[in-house]
């Protein structure tokens, strides 16, 4: 019992040795010179017992912060929100429980046509015609966009908002350096893409704007007056949006977006430490067969039943290698059922009413900082996150709030060095009128 999992006897250790023709473990190592080898004791503790071992893990896990006992303000990508019940009880079934394609469509007709719900559901949020399975997360399906638009208009440059996601930045740089694209981040002014400096560096080489909608700091971007200069020059234009918000936002896909994409957190996945999350990808039904990832579509069988199958398979890496319209392999299956449960569950008015109880708590509580001096920096129309300026160090007020029981705030001035000291306050339906007035509070003592 004490060793459970280390089941190795001495006898199971001669008998290896034995079958691999050699006396001892020191003959076994002989070719190795004695200098390079360890001597002395290794500096391991005693075994433990199961029952002890699971009390010492317990212990070090209770030192965490976690949102289940910290009401948390904090947002940046990664958000605290509602997830029905039923999300767990449908995804711990033994035949969802995996991450992996369904390649055989024949013994696969439950998942694949929760995928297929997935991608009409995605459809319908964007306003776009055609979704794939899901990818890895957000910033990877942006990554994905900026390639496909490359692919597509035969250009080089990508014009990227610094109101993007700073991480989502950095993984559409990483993923331009293999194809030698050019990124060039455009300014913000008042917390959306800067027009006039976006207008300057349009030209016939660009090959996409990118956007993010609602963005970084929980703006609601112009996407009316961004479309017209993304596509003055046959560019494309791709928006990276929450999917929640656009319960309440008119979609992308009607501004003339042609590629939308995002993260499906907000439905059915926990916080979990930041991830695994579910990336989505839509776009317009011209740049179907460019679309990286797996398509699920509908179809009848030779008697006439209504079956699911992966479709336009040719264009992914698993058939045409180097060809491939992305390198993608595995999606994100179990935590895009999570995503298509938990919006099921909740229903269109399900999904609007959440996402407007988003955006009245967060103007509560941004009215509540402005009624107690606090500096709101940017004063656009926003989602359900905005930035309050500090007197002190963010990572100082954060330290003060987790010692008081709560989750502060994002630290912007990690990724923007214009925005020292300034906070990003993500407020979900989840927070009470109690918890915001809480919050107020206690940073205006830290405000003081």
């Amino acid at each position: 019992m004490l060793h459970r999992y280390l089941p190795m006897t001495e006898e199971d250790k001669q008998q290896m040795l034995e079958t691999i023709g050699v006396q001892s473990i020191d003959e076994l190592f002989s070719d190795i010179p004695e200098s390079v080898r360890f001597q002395g004791e290794y500096n391991i503790k005693p075994a433990k017992s199961e029952p002890e071992l699971m009390k010492e893990l317990m212990a070090l896990a209770a030192k965490n912060a976690d949102i289940k006992t910290y009401p948390s303000f904090l947002g940046a990508g990664v958000y605290d929100h509602y997830i029905p019940t039923i999300v767990d009880h449908v995804i711990s079934r033994s035949e969802f429980y995996t991450a992996y394609t369904p390649y055989q469509p024949e013994i696969s007709q439950g998942e694949l046509q929760a995928i297929f719900e997935f991608q009409t559901m995605i459809c319908e949020l964007t306003g776009m015609d055609v979704a794939n399975s899901s990818m890895y997360d957000g910033g990877t399906a942006l990554a994905e966009a900026a390639l496909l638009s490359a692919a597509h208009t035969k250009k080089k440059k990508v014009l990227l908002s610094k109101a993007v996601h700073p991480e989502y930045r950095d993984v559409v740089k990483t993923y331009a350096k293999g194809p030698g694209l050019e990124v060039i981040e455009i300014p913000y002014k008042n917390g959306v893409t800067d027009l006039d400096a976006l207008q300057a560096e349009m030209n016939e080489d660009v090959a996409c704007v990118i956007v993010q909608y609602p963005n970084f700091f929980g703006q609601i971007e112009p996407l009316k007056e961004l479309e017209p200069i993304a596509h003055a020059h046959k560019g494309m234009f791709v928006v990276a949006s929450n999917p929640l918000a656009l319960g309440v936002l008119t979609p992308p896909g009607q501004f003339g977006a042609d590629i939308v994409v995002g993260d499906a957190q907000p439905f059915g996945i926990p916080t979990q430490f930041g991830g695994p999350h579910c990336g989505y990808f839509a776009v317009k039904s011209a740049l179907m067969r460019k679309i990286p990832g797996r398509l699920v579509g509908q179809t009848t069988d030779e008697e006439g039943r209504r079956g699911f199958v992966l479709t336009l398979q040719a264009r992914e890496q698993h058939i045409r290698r180097d060809k491939a319209t992305s390198n993608i392999c595995s999606n994100q299956a179990l935590n895009a059922l999570a995503a298509s449960v938990a919006m099921t569950a909740l229903g269109k008015n399900g999904v609007k009413e959440m996402a407007t109880m988003n955006i009245q708590k967060a103007h509560y509580a941004k009215e509540a900082f402005v009624n107690h001096g606090f500096n709101v920096v940017f004063t656009g129309p926003f989602f359900n996150e905005f930035v309050v300026r500090m007197n002190k160090p963010v990572a100082e007020v954060n330290k003060k709030l987790l010692e008081k029981g709560m989750i502060g705030g994002y630290d912007l001035g990690r990724d923007y060095p214009e925005l020292q000291n300034c906070m990003l306050i993500a407020v979900t339906e989840l927070r009470t009128k109690e918890e915001i007035d809480t919050l107020v509070k206690e940073l205006g003592d830290c405000h003081a």
